[in-house]
């Protein structure tokens, strides 16, 4: 169940400590299609706050984990947390702490690591509208028992999905589109990670257009 929606802070006061977070503060990158582009991985978040200053996250799931340890049960709070723009960017991280503050805290700097891009377009044979409104292809991710397949659907459909899919693909900036699903979707973590693997697969496959130079 979604709990809560906000705003990223600015990155007041921060010193970069890697060469990316270097050429971001110098001017040397000022988008962040250049990051995935040169192949660039981002180790600071707040690479991603600087290049995405519309960035919006919002608590997919609080869980309540326990530890088993020499000195007896160790209990933690797990809070999965989803950032996006809205605009072909997404990511999803978890963090585990003794407060859900700070839960939610890692588990959105976690998210922000976790950012990729979302490719886009429309790919439904009942529409040709050459809007990014949709996927271009059918994609399929995974994680634990959860398959979530997303199809590509026409212009004015909406999200046909579950509460938890409709919450990171509204994020990622996917407007129209259907889904199915297969395992213990109950389990919002894993259904997370799943559509969130979906979503990563719109790279992994190869299209006439990406020959094209």
């Amino acid at each position: 169940m979604a709990l809560s929606r906000s705003r990223t802070s600015s990155n007041i006061g921060w010193i970069p400590k890697t060469k990316l977070g270097k050429m971001i503060q110098e001017g040397g990158i000022v988008s962040i299609n250049d990051v995935f582009t040169q192949g660039l991985k981002i180790m600071e978040h707040q690479i991603v706050d600087a290049l995405l200053p519309n960035l919006q996250h919002e608590v997919l799931n609080i869980g309540f984990v326990q530890k088993q340890t020499d000195a007896g049960e160790k209990s933690r709070f797990r809070a999965v947390v989803v950032v996006g723009n809205g605009d072909g960017y997404i990511g999803i991280g978890d963090g585990k702490a003794k407060q859900v503050r700070v839960a939610i805290d890692k588990a959105t700097v976690q998210a922000k690591l976790n950012t990729i891009p979302v490719r886009r377009g429309c790919g439904s044979w009942e529409c040709a509208c050459n809007h990014s409104n949709s996927l271009p292809f059918r994609v399929k991710g995974k994680c634990g028992s959860v398959v979530m397949e997303i199809l590509p659907g026409p212009r004015g459909l909406g999200l046909v999905a579950g509460e938890i899919p409709k919450v990171v693909l509204r994020i990622a900036g996917v407007k129209d589109c259907w889904t199915r699903s297969f395992g213990s979707t109950s389990t919002s973590p894993s259904t997370a990670y799943a559509v969130y693997d979906a979503l990563r697969s719109t790279y992994r496959i190869v299209t006439p257009s990406d020959w094209i130079r």
